[in-house]
């Protein structure tokens, strides 16, 4: 299968390819950070008028897979207009061209859409409530995507894994710190669920084979704090988990607001899919597994110098 892949550079996106590449033909789409990658990458920036159906019509892809999004929450805030563009436009454009050439199309949404305030975990039957620029952007991505192009799969993630810059995850926020004897803080009164990125992108291959359509919760099937999160990652790379401090993120100074409760339930998918998605210790000791084995230099390798 032709797999085609927007915001090949970021966590996502590199993992995928790096995931899929054996099995299947991957071109990705990029502004420019990748030189030396083993898959095509087309130079292109997806916003430019005409790049998304010249792109569709040359490379005729069997499938696409949108990861490309302005992710940086406080970015987001400083510059809601290209959070526009990147979030909501973009993901209307590909799913709009996607349906008019029959190809089954992916976009990669966010836990984010949701508040935070409701205690226990949240279905894909429950109402989103977006509290910043970037969840916004994002839950109009998915309204958009699914308006232009039902038979659409709309991907709600929350990923880790290693990333081209090195800093991508909050994985390697901890991994650095903790290696560099730097103490950090970690946040007790966020939860989340976490997937190693490479499960992500297995799984998603799944949904496309199966046919999959609509709204899913792609997140890890555990949930937990990232103060605990922090811990693990702490106690797998035998490292010292005493030099991260359990702190509020009420506390934090950050412009952009952040849900504390982003607990998603994954049954649908796992019940769709007729099998359990990966558990959060099978994809932490795969995590540590690539950085005994030099994956994280791997991924490096293919950046510009």
């Amino acid at each position: 299968m032709k797999l085609l892949l927007t915001g090949i550079s970021g966590l996502l996106g590199i993992n995928f390819a790096q995931e899929m590449m054996d099995k299947h033909e991957i071109v990705g789409v990029d502004r420019g950070k990748l030189a030396h990658a083993p898959f095509k990458v087309l130079k292109q920036d997806l916003l430019d008028p005409g790049a998304v159906d010249s792109i569709l019509d040359s490379t005729q892809p069997e499938w696409l897979i949108n990861c490309a999004a302005l992710a940086d929450l406080e970015a987001c805030e400083d510059t809601p207009d290209i959070a526009k563009r990147l979030n909501t436009d973009l993901p209307r454009r590909l799913a709009r061209s996607c349906k008019a050439r029959n190809i089954p199309f992916v976009h990669i949404s966010t836990d984010a859409v949701f508040d935070g305030e409701k205690d226990g975990f949240y279905t894909e039957e429950d109402q989103p409530n977006p509290k910043g620029v970037y969840a916004k952007t994002k839950l109009e991505g998915e309204w958009a995507v699914l308006t232009e192009n039902p038979k659409a799969i709309v991907s709600r993630v929350n990923f880790y894994g290693w990333s081209l810059g090195g800093r991508r995850s909050l994985a390697e926020f901890f991994f650095h710190n903790l290696t560099n004897n730097k103490s950090m803080s970690g946040f007790t009164d966020v939860v989340f669920c976490p997937m190693l990125v490479n499960d992500t992108a297995r799984v998603l291959v799944k949904m496309l084979q199966r046919g999959l359509s609509g709204l899913y919760h792609l997140v890890g099937p555990q949930a937990m704090s990232k103060y605990q999160f922090g811990v693990e990652i702490a106690r797998k790379f035998s490292l010292h988990e005493n030099e991260i401090s359990p702190k509020s993120i009420l506390s934090a100074g950050l412009t952009a607001r952040r849900s504390h409760n982003l607990w998603l339930s994954t049954h649908k998918l796992s019940t769709d899919l007729g099998e359990d998605l990966p558990e959060f210790s099978t994809g932490l000791n795969e995590f540590y597994a690539q950085y005994q084995q030099g994956y994280p230099q791997k991924i490096r390798s293919y950046q510009h110098n």
